[in-house]
């Protein structure tokens, strides 16, 4: 195992950050198996004809990741970060395995999977975040969690577009997932023997017992009293509400005129490949220039894509869209994360963190879910058309409504 960091900074952290860049990019796996073939599991395996039900893993697998990240962020302040990292590649094991050998049509258990896997990526994710938070100093949070969120939605962009190639090879099942068993065992592996503890670099800045304070006084604290983490909870909730659309609808969008999986995965990795590789670029900007623009005009671009997206009249088309998506959503998600790592202090950082990620994952279950009872209603283009239009009006919310890096408040006892 690495010495664990005994102070902030990013030089002298840099073999630690490295070490958790690498593990997120097998978080990232966990989730990027699933993105190309579940909706097409319940759709050609389990026959499943309603879009509420094909949606049900998403809208299950975002309200475990949701809750999952609030308990992390929480618990990790007397527990640690490390005990919480590995609990997660635990719940994680069974993931892949389950997704392998379900039965038709025991649906439930495949809805049963994506519960442990929200839990997995909610533990998972939000320690690997809050770790390089701890151990990266104050001006270096957006290029950090740029890192993260690069090797995390780069990572699953690979595992989409490499499960969708196998499938066409080989069938949905059960090949495309041993990438998953094989990305919970090495992460595991990582955790338990490479992974040091960081909390000890936060807790010395402030009174320890701010910590000790429960789940709901923080919930509360960071959603409706903090007002500047009101329109950062809202941007983080509609930027995942698209997420969901995507994942749930976009494939079953391809689908209508493409038969050939290796190219439906292709189109859905575009969006998190762009998502994951640009943050490289967008999290040390807002570093620099401040979080509000590039918030405000991200939301915004998602908006824009996601209308382009229904009107594209094919796979050319739909691919230049996908990477527009991803661009806007790589320019609002680790600057939210900046954003909020600014307004926290340093014993409840992670708390605020862990209540933001509440919300922004909540997105998820909220976009499938209203996805899927538009889609039944009135198809898959009004469904994807309604998530671009909450989409553009969070983000005149964050330009109206939010201070910018002027707000940050170190102070906040």
């Amino acid at each position: 195992m690495i010495r664990p960091p005994s102070a902030a900074g990013l030089r002298r952290n840099w073999n630690v950050i490295a070490i958790l860049v690498l593990v997120n990019a097998f978080v990232g796996t966990m989730v990027g198996v699933e993105r190309t073939l579940v909706p097409l599991l319940g759709e050609t395996v389990f026959l499943l004809g309603s879009k509420v039900a094909l949606l049900s893993f998403i809208v299950t697998f975002g309200v475990a990741k949701a809750i999952s990240n609030l308990v992390a962020g929480t618990r990790s302040e007397t527990l640690g970060r490390r005990r919480v990292l590995i609990a997660g590649w635990v719940v994680g094991l069974p993931v892949p395995i389950v997704l392998m050998f379900a039965p038709p049509p025991y649906w439930w258990l495949i809805v049963l999977a994506n519960v442990l896997l929200g839990v997995n990526q909610g533990l998972c994710w939000t320690m690997t975040l809050v770790s390089k938070v701890d151990i990266s100093g104050e001006e270096h949070r957006g290029l950090v969690a740029g890192l993260n969120e690069f090797a995390g939605y780069a990572s699953l962009a690979v595992a989409a577009f490499a499960t969708g190639y196998l499938a066409a090879s080989f069938g949905i099942r059960p090949v495309p997932f041993l990438i998953g068993v094989a990305a919970a065992i090495v992460g595991l592996i990582l955790s338990t023997g490479l992974v040091p503890e960081t909390v000890q670099v936060a807790r010395p800045q402030a009174d320890p017992a701010a910590a000790r304070v429960g789940t709901l006084r923080p919930l509360w604290r960071f959603s409706f009293q903090e007002r500047g983490m009101i329109p950062l909870n809202q941007a983080g909730l509609f930027t995942n509400f698209n997420d969901g659309v995507a994942w749930g609808l976009f494939p079953l969008l391809f689908a209508t005129a493409i038969s050939d999986t290796g190219i439906i995965g292709i189109l859905v990795a575009l969006y998190p490949l762009t998502w994951g590789i640009t943050q490289l670029v967008t999290g040390p900007l807002s570093d620099r220039i401040g979080r509000k623009s590039l918030i405000s005009l991200g939301m915004i671009v998602q908006a824009v894509a996601l209308v382009a997206i229904v009107q594209a009249p094919g796979p050319v088309s739909w691919g230049a869209f996908m990477v527009l998506l991803g661009l806007g959503t790589a320019m609002v998600y680790p600057t939210l994360i900046g954003a909020v790592g600014d307004s926290a202090p340093p014993p409840v950082r992670a708390s605020a963190l862990g209540v933001y990620r509440f919300w922004r994952d909540a997105g998820l279950a909220l976009g499938a879910l209203t996805a899927g009872l538009i889609a039944d209603v009135a198809g898959l283009a009004p469904a994807i058309q309604a998530a671009a239009v909450v989409t553009f009006l969070s983000g005149l919310w964050v330009a109206l409504g939010f201070r910018g890096r002027s707000s940050e408040r170190k102070d906040i006892p």
